[in-house]
């Protein structure tokens, strides 16, 4: 009877509802306890360690990659040494400006015509070095024909500056530049010979070309910022396939139109030596016929003599 009684409150304790979840609540505390105990030991040993350093630092850890410029900062700059030197032989075609402004702005080209997508850059017709006009990476070195060498350079996500007519190339894809270093010298094209040595530059968002005067010493979040869709222009400058395509039946033209004056001519020449021919006949009966009525009045002249006689 005793013993029932002792397990009664021991029963009891358990047949409560609180009794399971104190009993996991007190276990998860010495558990939680235990690793936050764990922690501190690690912690409390690992600020014992020494971390002193006496070697001597070599040049690997002093030649470590600088940290990349914010080039949001930077301002864009004409890519030129000396601008005050230079003159802008064409200018950048605008659908805004006036229609002698945009007649200026087109550049002939295979009996076409193509609006201006940049400025196009000389110095007395003498040879300059092509600077980057900001900082970037390189994204295309390629050699033109028609266009005369580009030299592309991103700045940021869609933002890029393209060289044209260009030569002597000094990057190649993948280097990074550095605003005001040298990239190329500038150089003649057959798109645009009038302009002769020259550097054709642009300056695009999206790979549309916008008027590299009106960003020139303004900075790259300025046109990250801008509005371009009543900017774009129609007319993009030929590659060198299209444009010998092009050449090519330009040339076709010529030569047909040179044959068919030819064949015209040589027509021309066969019906009037067919005409003379036709003529001659003629011209030669004229006087035959004219000393064939002479005789017959010499004859009837004759007759006459004799009746009288």
């Amino acid at each position: 009877m005793r013993e029932e009684e002792k397990k009664q409150p021991s029963q009891n304790f358990l047949k409560r509802r609180w009794a399971y979840p104190a009993i996991y609540l007190a276990s998860a505390a010495i558990i939680i306890t235990g690793i936050l105990w764990y922690q501190a030991g690690n912690d409390v040993n690992e600020k014992a360690k020494d971390y002193s350093y006496d070697g001597v630092p070599t040049d690997n850890e002093f030649n470590q990659p600088a940290e990349e410029v914010n080039r949001s900062l930077e301002n864009f700059v004409m890519p030129v040494a000396s601008p005050e030197d230079t003159v802008i032989e064409k200018q950048f075609y605008d659908t805004e400006a006036s229609a002698e402004e945009q007649e200026a702005a087109l550049v002939v080209y295979g009996n076409m015509y193509y609006p201006n997508q940049g400025v196009d850059i000389s110095k007395d017709g003498k040879e300059f070095d092509v600077l980057a006009a900001m900082s970037g990476t390189v994204t295309k070195v390629q050699e033109d024909s028609l266009l005369g060498n580009t030299i592309e350079i991103e700045h940021s996500k869609g933002i890029v500056t393209r060289y044209q007519s260009v030569k002597d190339f000094e990057v190649a894809v993948g280097d990074v530049v550095d605003q005001g270093q040298a990239i190329a010298k500038a150089g003649k094209s057959l798109f645009n010979e009038e302009a002769g040595v020259h550097v054709h530059f642009e300056i695009r968002k999206a790979n549309v070309a916008v008027n590299p005067l009106e960003y020139f010493n303004k900075s790259l979040a300025t046109l990250q910022e801008a509005q371009l869709e009543d900017k774009k222009v129609s007319g993009e400058q030929p590659d060198a396939e299209a444009a010998q395509e092009n050449a090519a039946e330009d040339q076709a033209s010529e030569d047909k139109a040179t044959e068919d004056k030819a064949t015209e001519d040589k027509a021309t020449e066969e019906n009037g030596a067919d005409d003379a021919a036709e003529e001659k006949p003629e011209a030669e009966q004229k006087p035959k016929q004219e000393n064939a009525d002479q005789k017959d009045d010499a004859a009837d002249n004759g007759s006459d003599v004799k009746d009288e006689e």
